[in-house]
């Protein structure tokens, strides 16, 4: 007897049609003929109903400030007169009449602006037209009254393409074409650099040694008679600007002095360092008077508001504060950011506070509400450095991956500046455009603040004695009269730069092409 698992199984079979390997190929082609290489790629018949009102719109946005220009369609009467027209040439010949437009020959017309029986086709207009003409152009005035940041952004923009958060087109078209109706009309430019202003190059002139660490952070007073460094050898020194002597060392920080601000207001120095304090110094009897209490870890960066009495500090516990300088209270602790608070900057106008981390982050921040404004998280590693351009409302940021322009009040990106591949530590901006990026390699850039083009790279020797690495650059400032620039150094040493006298645009030719700019999109 058979168990179950033993029942036989019972299979049909089926007798696959065998075909040749030509048919089966064939049919493939075949089928792929059909899905693919149908009529789906054909245009579709045109509709001339819905040709003719695309069309109508397109004249519309297009044309519209020069469409009621009247067509000139009298007849052959006129043509005498074309004939003796006196700015003709002999070699040119006039198109066909019925297709020529009024007003645009021997004077052309205001923008949009209806003609009058004057304007029409004559050899010389008459008073009133000539007037009405005038009248009808764009006021050059109101170009030149653009403020000098609008112009200058305006021109990065026109020059490199579409920026990354950067102001509406129509904008740009209304700073273009001086905000008449016919901006529209200005036909756009290929995006190409501009050509770069011609900045006299820079060199070394004097190499001040007396700190025993590396030199940290530098501060010049307002009086422009003497500069204040702070080192690792826990020391502030002052120093005569003009001879380079030291005048004074204060002690009292118990580690590395990171930051250093002469007030503009008192005669106060104030200092910031990684024992977590910050102190003010009475500069007319040299001893500290306040010390501001609150941060948790080492304090990295300070600076003074410009009108009012505040200091902001900045620090490694990741939060910047706002102190009251007279009472000593901490009016705000600005915490938003993630890792070390870098860099900090101060300014009178909106945003009045700006601090950059090592999160990548930069933060601009509402000083009366004590809370973020706006948070540009653009670059890709930490931000070490910021400054405020002088004249325009304008700043710029320094991180590994490039430095980054940027526009106030809203953060709008302006440009990148590539090309100095190390840890930026400082940037400083003058009045003449001249921006300067120290690295911790020990290398200097010169930046053209308006096109981006590095037209210096400096390496100073280290100071003889010291290790060959220890050739980074710290922090750097221009003095008042924006004729030296100083910088902090880790070979102990403060140098001093000027630029070269004898240098002009036939020695030093900016070595620059117009080229088509491959724009980063962040």
């Amino acid at each position: 007897m058979l168990t179950s698992s033993e029942a036989p199984v019972l299979t049909e079979t089926f007798d696959v049609q065998k075909h040749s390997v030509h048919t089966l190929v064939f049919r493939s082609l075949k089928r792929t003929h059909d899905m693919f290489v149908s009529d789906q790629s054909k245009p579709i018949a045109l509709d001339e109903k819905s040709h003719n009102i695309k069309m109508s719109a397109k004249l519309r946005a297009e044309y519209g400030a020069v469409l009621h220009m009247p067509v000139f369609k009298d007849g052959r009467d006129k043509v005498p007169s074309i004939a003796t027209d006196p700015y003709s040439h002999p070699g040119y010949s006039h198109p066909d009449p019925e297709y020529l437009i009024t007003g645009t020959h021997p004077y052309p017309s205001g923008p949009g602006v209806a003609l009058s029986e004057d304007t029409q086709m004559q050899t010389m207009p008459s008073e009133a037209a000539v007037n009405a003409l005038a009248l009808a152009l764009p006021a050059s005035q109101a170009r030149q009254d653009v403020s000098r940041t609008a112009a200058s952004v305006g021109d990065i923009h026109r020059h490199a393409g579409a920026p990354e958060r950067s102001q509406p087109p129509h904008y740009m078209a209304l700073l273009e074409g001086g905000g008449t109706k016919n901006s529209s009309l200005v036909p756009r430019k290929a995006p190409s650099m501009p050509k770069p202003q011609w900045h006299p190059p820079w060199k070394l002139y004097r190499v001040i040694s007396g700190h025993l660490g590396w030199v940290r952070c530098i501060a010049v007073e307002p009086g422009n008679q003497w500069f204040v460094t702070g080192s690792a050898d826990r020391t502030i020194k002052i120093w005569d600007l003009a001879s380079g002597r030291l005048k004074l060392s204060l002690t009292g920080h118990i580690s590395t002095v990171r930051g250093v601000a002469v007030s503009t207001r008192s005669p106060y120095l104030f200092s910031c360092g990684e024992d977590k304090q910050v102190k003010c110094w009475d500069l007319e009897y040299n001893k500290v008077i306040r010390h501001y209490h609150g941060h948790l870890s080492a304090v990295y960066d300070l600076d003074l508001h410009p009108t009012i009495d505040v200091l902001v500090t900045c620090s490694r516990d990741s939060t910047a504060r706002v102190w009251d300088i007279r009472t000593k209270a901490n009016v705000h602790t600005l915490s938003g950011h993630t890792n070390t608070v870098a860099t900090v900057k101060c300014q009178s106008s909106e945003p009045q506070i700006i601090t950059g981390s090592h999160d990548t982050s930069i933060r601009l921040w509402d000083l009366i509400a004590g809370k973020t404004r706006a948070t540009l998280t653009n670059h890709k590693k930490s931000v070490r450095a910021l400054v405020l351009h002088p004249r325009q409302y304008t700043f710029a940021s320094g991180s590994p991956d490039n430095i980054k322009q940027w526009k106030f009040p809203e953060g709008n990106f302006i440009q990148n500046l590539s090309g100095h591949n190390a840890i930026i530590n400082t940037l400083a901006v003058n009045s003449d455009g001249v921006l300067v990026s120290g690295a911790d390699n020990g290398t200097i850039h010169m930046w053209d603040w308006r096109t981006g083009y590095n037209f210096q790279r400096i390496h100073a020797a280290v100071q003889p004695g010291s290790l060959d690495s220890e050739s980074g650059i710290f922090d750097c400032t221009f003095d008042h009269s924006e004729s030296r620039l100083i910088t902090a150094e880790a070979d102990k040493t403060i140098k001093v730069y000027k630029e070269d006298d004898t240098a002009t645009e036939e020695t030093h030719p900016v070595n620059w092409k117009p080229e088509i700019l491959k724009r980063k999109r962040f």
